[in-house]
């Protein structure tokens, strides 16, 4: 059998025409997925309705050639799931569950190299309806005139939806309206989140006391049901209203267990309460059950603020606030301020002199300081003041200012800072005053003013700091405005002046400052200095990997580029062809003042010195390769996929041709193209067709065309083309070709539709029947479905045959409709025949009928041809003629007759221009079903001339 194909498609002529074919990028957007609706709006845009949730697909269909790629992208973003990540390079998009954020402009740009990029765009509008809010909120005011209350309540309901919501108002199942009812006034109020409408219950009266029902609707757009809240309002509705246990400022001691309790003292309905915290969540461990929160042993972590809130939806949520402030010191440090008035930077005998000492503490305002000198309690003197909460200090600092300072005043003074009374640890600090104490100065030491490392090793930036005390250094970056360390922080402070850096990167090059800190040391203008890091790294080069195709005989230059690297030179270049070393080019001048690139020439590519170069070069740091692959091969074909209906079909036989387009790439890059190996496979099958497809010399541009045939119907074939020339085999391409049927058209000679495409020429269920056709075929079909009905297969007798038929078991009932609809037509002549293939076994059969849909004014159902009742296990053919008066669609409507045995089917429906045949073939001798009993025609009166014919192309 493989060879009766060999021989068959060797009898189908090849074609090449001279023509240019390339052809730039068009596009066009079509829709699938779960759309409600595709529209044109008032700006002649296009606009994609789609249910928040459901899932989106719209295709990209290109034409031009080469074949076109596409990338999808959307306006404020990308295209993709997560759009805001990457964008789509795919014909199809998809995204599941869409999400309303996702909704916006969505862009298909495809592109070929040939010609502009073609560029079209669909708005997908996301449609959702959230659960509605409903808040009630009430005034009382007074009217002095007459003596009396008036008291008004405002029903506030809110909700996000698009499109925008109408809201309905409900008293009890009564709906209100301000027109029969001058108690109430309904309204749209200003400046609001979301869509909102107020139901106003003016002057309230007994009446009004009631349930009341918001009820918002988007009118079933997509399929979104209404939704609806209810409040029910009575002479007790109140807002809440809460109070606290305990102060709003509490303060503990740490490991303490501490509970709050929030009392509701007002509310109606019951207000729900919730305990939240700031910043962050409520500390690990914490219970908050009702209104009471419990913290059991609480550290200073857990300081902050711990809301209470409590809504019923009545008036404004009722909110209370208590500030938990647990007692913790650090972070002690000092300053000494030498005498600002005279300017100076150094202590001096006869200036003043001020020493201030800090701790973050909380609550800070509790902290008390005391001084010692010596080790003993500083006495207070008209020389030596302790001041608290400095101006030009951090809030609640303690100062101890010596004036004139004397040589006594020299010693050794020590603050401490405590929470007297709590269990809290003093923290002190402690300063040194004598002749030896002198301000900081800082520098960068011999050899370590340029740090120069390789990239991923460690590095250690130092400078030294001297003085009397010896501050700690803040380290910074210079030359990167507001750069961060690589700690991630601004500013790092390092007590021994050394910035240590882990697996340094070639982005951390650059200057880094160091710079005394103004605590723990003198209160002067920082000192400061700066450290160079030179980080190297391995070399980058161009191209990494190159297709170097050229003509055998031919001369071929290979060039790597250094892109960039530390340092940015080439120390050295190697080549190697299939691993082996090269001797190395020879030197030119040039190049050898500047190393920025590596070269080698190859005289003339030959099958022995095509394959692979590598040129690896180095930098003293690293190495990088660039990878040549140099041949005289072919480059690939290129499918021509814009043939116009490529697939021509053989119903009865079973098969169907195709008309294989491409062109060559870059044909005169290498010697020319002498044949074509095409490879033909069904796939899930192993063995493949394999043909020799001579060529003359193949221009840039030119279609070349093959014709396969013996394609089994409704298989999909791989298809494999290799180009060969004098060098040997070239790149080969590939491709899956499918069988598809034409879109029913009048134009058409003969335009019969076999059903064995999952479009189904075009045809679409209609959607005011009661049930839908069925496309099916033997192999496909219930092996639980009913018997004595029904087809066993389609009009050729073959499994893989797909028909359209109507499945008339549960839950189907006597009379229910199922109606296929043709796509429409422009009338071009005044008759028409329709002619197609019916199979009505069973003793419940209903009936099966042709309509004829005319569009000249609306839509006009016609009866053109009926048939009704068991016709036998045999599918017979029908000719009815037709003489519409304009554009048109033909229905095939199958009518459910008594019972479940009643499954009507229909095959190979055709559409000609004309009359039909006067004499009518007799029904019963048309095709019958095997296993009937009838004789049916041997298949050697088939084979025999055949046979023969291909006998005497072997002889």
């Amino acid at each position: 059998m493989e060879v009766t194909c060999l021989l068959l498609l060797a009898l189908i002529p090849f074609h090449c025409r001279g023509q240019g074919v390339y052809a730039p990028a068009q596009a066009q957007i079509v829709h699938a997925g779960q759309a409600c609706v595709v529209k044109e709006d008032n700006i002649s845009e296009r606009v994609y309705t789609i249910r928040e949730g459901d899932t989106l697909v719209l295709q990209c269909l290109v034409t031009g050639h080469p074949r076109p790629q596409v990338r999808w992208t959307k306006t404020a973003g990308s295209a993709s799931d997560k759009f805001q990540e990457t964008s789509v390079f795919n014909e199809t998009l998809r995204i599941e569950r869409i999400a309303r954020t996702q909704g916006g402009r969505y862009y298909c740009k495809a592109e070929n190299g040939v010609g502009v990029p073609a560029i079209k765009s669909i708005r997908v509008d996301v449609q959702y309806l959230d659960e509605p809010v409903l808040t009630v909120h009430q005034t009382v005011s007074d009217v002095r005139g007459n003596f009396y209350q008036e008291k008004t309540v405002f029903l506030r309901c809110t909700v996000n939806s698009n499109p925008p919501a109408r809201f309905i108002w409900k008293r009890g199942s009564d709906t209100l309206s301000h027109s029969q009812d001058n108690g109430v006034d309904i309204y749209e109020p200003l400046y609001t989140q979301g869509e909102t409408k107020v139901l106003k219950l003016k002057n309230l009266r007994p009446q009004d006391y009631a349930s009341y029902t918001c009820q918002v609707s988007v009118r079933n757009v997509c399929g979104i049901p209404d939704k609806a809240i209810t409040f029910r309002l009575t002479n007790t509705t109140a807002p809440p209203a809460l109070k606290l246990s305990v102060n709003e400022t509490l303060v503990v001691n740490p490991g303490e267990n501490v509970t709050v309790q929030c009392l509701l003292t007002g509310g109606d309905p019951l207000p729900q309460l919730q305990w939240s915290h700031g910043p962050g969540p409520l500390p690990l461990g914490a219970l908050a059950q009702g209104g009471t929160l419990s913290i059991p042993s609480v550290q200073a972590r857990d300081s902050g603020y711990y809301n209470c809130t409590a809504t019923n939806n009545v008036g404004n949520p009722a909110k209370k606030t208590v500030n938990l402030l647990v007692r913790s010191m650090k972070n002690a440090t000092f300053q000494i301020t030498p005498d600002v008035i005279k300017e100076s930077e150094n202590i001096q005998l006869g200036q003043d002199l001020k020493l201030s000492c800090h701790v973050d503490a909380v609550p800070q305002e509790k902290v008390t300081y005391q001084w010692f000198k010596n080790g003993k309690p500083a006495r207070m003197s008209k020389r030596l003041l302790v001041t608290r909460n400095d101006p030009e200090l951090p809030a609640v600092t303690s100062s101890l200012e010596l004036i004139d300072l004397h040589f006594s005043d020299y010693g050794t003074y020590l603050c401490m800072a405590s929470f007297p009374g709590a269990p809290v640890s003093d923290l002190s600090v402690e300063v040194n005053i004598s002749s030896e104490t002198v301000p900081p100065t800082i520098s960068v030491p011999k050899g370590r003013a340029v740090v120069t490392v390789r990239e991923g090793s460690p590095a250690e930036l130092q400078c030294e700091v001297r003085g009397k005390p010896r501050p700690p250094v803040l380290w910074s970056r210079v030359d990167k405005e507001a750069a961060l360390l690589p700690s991630g922080l601004a500013l790092e402070e390092t007590q021994d002046g050394k910035l240590r850096l882990e697996r340094v990167s070639r982005d951390m090059s650059g200057s880094y400052r160091c710079q005394t800190a103004r605590y723990n040391g003198f209160n002067v203008r920082p000192r400061e200095a700066q450290v160079q890091l030179n980080v190297q790294f391995p070399p980058e080069v161009e191209p990494e990997s190159q297709d170097v195709r050229q003509a055998l005989g031919r001369p071929v230059l290979l060039r790597c580029a250094l892109l960039r690297g530390n340092p940015q030179r080439i120390a050295s270049a190697v080549w190697r062809f299939k691993g082996q070393l090269l001797p190395p080019p020879p030197v030119v001048p040039a190049a050898a003042e500047a190393p920025d690139h590596a070269e080698l020439r190859l005289d003339a590519v030959t099958r022995d010195s095509s394959g692979s170069y590598e040129c690896s070069v180095s930098n003293d740091v690293g190495s990088a390769a660039c990878l040549f692959q140099v041949s005289a091969k072919a480059y690939s074909p290129e499918f021509y996929f814009d043939t116009p209906n490529p697939t021509r079909s053989h119903k009865l036989s079973k098969n169907y041709s195709y008309v294989l387009q491409w062109t060559q790439r870059e044909p005169d890059a290498v010697d020319p193209v002498l044949s074509y190996r095409l490879s033909v496979r069904q796939l899930n099958q192993h063995n493949a067709m394999v043909k020799a497809i001579p060529v003359r010399r193949v221009e840039k541009g030119q279609l070349l065309e093959y014709i396969l045939a013996d394609l089994r119907v409704p298989h999909s074939y791989e298809i494999r083309l290799t180009p060969y020339t004098t060098f040997g085999a070239g790149d080969m391409a590939s491709r899956i070709i499918h069988y598809t049927e034409p879109i029913n058209s009048p134009n058409l000679s003969d335009n019969t539709c076999h059903f064995e495409d999952e479009k189904i020429c075009g045809y679409t269920q209609d959607l005011t029947d009661n049930f839908d056709w069925t496309r099916q075929n033997a192999l496909t079909q219930n092996p639980k479905r009913s018997p004595n009905t029904g087809p066993p297969t389609d009009i050729s007798g073959t499994p893989e045959g797909y028909y359209m038929f109507i499945e008339t078991s549960r839950p189907r009932e006597l009379g229910d409709r199922a109606r296929l609809v043709s796509p429409l037509y422009n009338a071009s002549a005044k008759f028409y025949c329709v002619s197609f293939f019916y199979h009505m076994y069973g003793k419940h059969i209903g009936s099966l009928n042709l309509l004829v849909r005319s569009r000249n004014k609306g839509a006009l159902d016609t009866h053109a041809w009926s048939l009704s009742g068991n016709k036998g296990n045999v599918w017979q053919q029908a000719h009815v003629p037709i003489n519409p008066s304009g554009p048109f669609q033909i229905i095939f409507e199958g009518v459910r007759g008594s019972g479940y045995l009643g499954d009507i089917a229909i095959d190979d429906v055709t559409l000609k221009k004309g009359e039909c045949p006067r004499k009518q073939m007799d029904p019963n001798k048309v095709v019958v079903m095997p296993g009937s009993g009838a004789p049916r025609r041997s298949s050697q009166q088939l084979w025999g001339p055949l046979a023969i014919f291909l006998l005497a192309l072997q002889r």
